[in-house]
């Protein structure tokens, strides 16, 4: 994901992360990132039938609900707008699709997958070329305190936060508010910032022929549908289902970054596997919510090789036990994420702003 609000409105070293109240576990001394990178890498190879499978069963309750939100909205049931939450979820699901074939993860043909995540950019408002780049900057920096950015959410260390002046530090606060981390900003980075991909003008023309396409597609889809049931319900139905996919969608990423004893490198301190391991939750989510998210939760792995589709990861935390524990999360802890706002680097660990002014 893009950062919520840019550079030029906060500092210039901002970053977005996610806080959790586990204690932390056993760091690279005991375990060997790149001993676990060579036992996950079996799993990395997709199985076509089932990712064709996952996208039907993802795709046909999508187009399922959203026909029965216009349906009940149109009999004058408002009730219907309830319909915007499992839609929305499953547009969720849509976006994770995309975002396993942004890392050829999906199908085994790389064409396969750009075509597939072309065409969910439309649905997603996400330009599959311009936001498979930012995503890559952000695998690649992850938890790096000297590569804050791209694709991520801004986050201070204490010391910044400090240096800042009373009204930047008033931005940073009301950037982290939740109002703004789960509604003001999911709906800015999905309805507006996805549709111009500022900040890619050195990436080649790729990110803004992908942005200019998509927008067009999604005018013409939009058009079409305006057209056949008229723009007052279309946007009654589509606009509630984008924002609550757009805000669960922040939410979770926030979730896989954001815990208490995450992990912040900087220079040559900082290592590309212990920040995968240790930098990314593992959000241990009941059965059920699990599949919605595409097993999203299995962060930590997803980022030490993000080739591995996501319907294999409950297969990789079986087989290698190790992972399962690492970086977890629970729900009830990830509600207390939010609070935690800043990097402290003597303490190792996030705080919250009274941490912070307690020193």
């Amino acid at each position: 994901m893009q950062p919520l609000l840019s550079r030029s409105v906060l500092h210039s070293h901002l970053r977005f992360e996610s806080p959790s109240l586990h204690a932390p576990l056993p760091r690279s001394s005991e375990v060997d990132p790149r001993a676990l990178l060579k036992e996950v890498a079996p799993f990395r190879q997709p199985q076509q039938g089932r990712s064709l499978f996952e996208l039907a069963v993802t795709a046909a309750p999508f187009a399922a609900l959203w026909l029965l939100t216009w349906v009940a909205l149109e009999a004058g049931l408002m009730i219907g707008l309830l319909l915007a939450v499992p839609a929305g979820a499953f547009l969720l699901r849509l976006f994770l699709i995309q975002h396993d074939c942004g890392h050829g993860a999906f199908f085994r043909q790389q064409r396969s997958n750009d075509w597939v995540g072309r065409t969910l950019g439309v649905l997603t408002l996400t330009p599959y070329e311009y936001w498979r780049r930012s995503h890559a900057i952000h695998h690649a920096n992850t938890s790096n305190l000297d590569a804050r950015g791209v694709g991520d959410v801004d986050t201070l260390t204490v010391a910044e936060f400090h240096a800042l002046s009373p009204a930047r530090r008033f931005l940073y606060r009301l950037y982290r508010h939740p109002i703004v981390l789960f509604g003001v900003g999911p709906a800015y980075l999905f309805l507006l910032r996805h549709r111009l991909p500022i900040g890619m003008m050195r990436k080649g023309w790729r990110p803004w022929l992908s942005a200019m396409g998509t927008n067009a597609a999604i005018a013409a889809v939009a058009g079409v549908l305006i057209w056949a049931i008229g723009i007052k319900l279309f946007l009654l139905v589509h606009l509630p289902i984008t924002l609550v996919a757009a805000s669960l969608g922040v939410w979770f990423f926030y979730v896989q970054h954001q815990f208490e004893h995450t992990h912040w490198e900087s220079g040559d301190d900082w290592s590309f596997h212990a920040a995968a391991l240790h930098g990314s939750s593992h959000y241990d989510l009941p059965p059920v919510l699990r599949w919605l998210t595409a097993n999203v939760g299995v962060h930590h792995v997803h980022h030490l090789a993000g080739r591995i589709p996501f319907y294999r990861l409950p297969e990789v935390l079986r087989e290698v036990p190790a992972l399962a524990a690492m970086s977890r999360v629970t729900i009830r802890e990830s509600f207390h994420a939010v609070r935690l706002v800043l990097w402290d680097e003597q303490k190792r660990r996030l705080v919250t702003f009274a941490d912070a002014r307690a020193g």
